[in-house]
C-alpha cells in the first residue's frame, strides 16, 4: 500500500510481498515498474517535481534502507521490521526466476560489471536463464531507439528485466520503456556492483543502524559526499516537518505519457 514519504509514493511492503507482485507480474505478461528507493532516491523527487511524478507513477517502490522504513513507521504506522533494499530484491528475483525458469534480462552498467556479474550469478545459480544483456551507452536515447531496445529485449524471450543505470537515471528509463515492455523492470541502482563483487556491502549492525550511507561514503567520498552530507540533513529536515505538520505534503499526481527524452 502506498504511503506518502516527502510527496512521493512509498510501499509500505516486505520482501515476500514485494516479490510476489514482480512474479505475478512476469507469468502475467505484463508491465511492471519497480524501484526500490533510499533517501537520495526519494529526495530525487522531492527536488525535482517532474521525476517525482515519474516516481508515483510506478507500480511498485520499496523502502530502500532504514531511514525510508523509519520514515514509513513514524509517518503512518506501516510497522515494518525490515527494509526492502534493491540488492537484496534483485537477490531474491533471481532465484525465483532461476526456480521458475524465467529468463531475465540485465541492462546497464558496463560491460566489465555485467561480465562479473553473470559469472558470479552462473555460479551461484546455475538454473538461471539470462536471456540476454546489454551495457548502458552513458547518453539520451536517439528518436525511435525505445523502440529498438524494447524489441531486443522482447525477442530474446527475457520475462524480468533489470536495469542499472543508477538513481534517477533508471527510473526515468524503466518510466520511458513501460508501455512497450509486457514484463516487470526493476530499478535496482547499485545491484549490478554489489553482486558483481565492485562494492562491498556494509556488514549487518551497521544496516540496521541504518548507516549504510556512511558505509558507501567512505567507500567513494569524492562522488557520494554531496548527496549523504547535503541530501540526509535536509531529508530529515523535511521529514520532521511533515510529522509534525508543519510543511504541507500532498503526493505529487503520477506523470502521464512518456518523456521525450531518456538515458540509455
Amino acid at each position: 500500500m502506498k504511503r506518502n514519504v516527502l510527496g512521493v509514493l512509498v510501499d509500505a511492503t516486505t520482501h515476500a510481498q514485494a516479490l510476489d507482485a514482480v512474479l505475478t507480474a512476469a507469468r502475467e505478461r505484463r508491465p511492471f515498474a519497480v524501484t526500490a528507493l533510499a533517501v537520495h532516491g526519494v529526495m530525487t523527487g522531492v527536488l525535482d517535481q517532474e521525476h517525482g511524478a515519474r516516481l508515483n507513477s510506478f507500480d511498485l517502490v520499496t523502502p530502500d534502507g532504514q531511514p525510508v522504513r523509519w520514515a514509513l513507521n513514524l509517518l503512518h504506522g506501516a510497522g515494518l521490521t525490515e527494509p526492502v533494499c534493491g540488492p537484496d530484491l534483485t537477490l531474491h528475483v533471481l532465484r525465483a526466476a532461476a526456480d521458475e525458469g524465467l529468463p531475465v534480462y540485465l541492462y546497464g552498467s558496463t560491460q566489465q560489471t555485467l561480465d562479473l556479474l553473470m559469472l558470479n550469478l552462473q555460479n551461484s545459480l546455475p538454473a538461471l536463464k539470462i536471456a540476454g544483456h546489454e551495457p548502458s551507452k552513458f547518453r539520451m536515447a536517439r528518436p525511435g531507439e525505445d523502440e529498438e531496445i524494447a524489441t531486443r529485449i522482447t525477442d530474446s524471450g527475457a520475462r524480468i528485466v533489470l536495469v542499472g543505470l543508477g538513481c534517477p537515471r533508471q527510473e526515468t528509463f524503466v518510466h520511458a520503456m513501460r508501455p512497450l515492455l509486457r514484463m516487470p523492470q526493476l530499478a535496482v541502482g547499485a545491484a549490478f556492483d554489489f553482486h558483481a563483487g565492485n562494492l562491498r556491502r556494509p556488514p549487518m549492525w551497521m544496516r540496521k543502524a541504518g548507516l549504510e550511507w556512511l558505509w558507501r561514503l567512505g567507500s567513494e567520498p569524492r562522488r557520494l559526499w554531496r548527496r549523504y552530507l547535503l541530501l540526509n540533513p535536509y531529508y530529515l529536515a523535511l521529514l520532521a516537518a511533515q510529522w509534525t505538520r508543519l510543511r504541507p505534503t500532498p503526493p505529487l499526481s503520477p506523470a502521464k505519457g512518456r518523456p521525450t527524452t531518456f538515458p540509455v
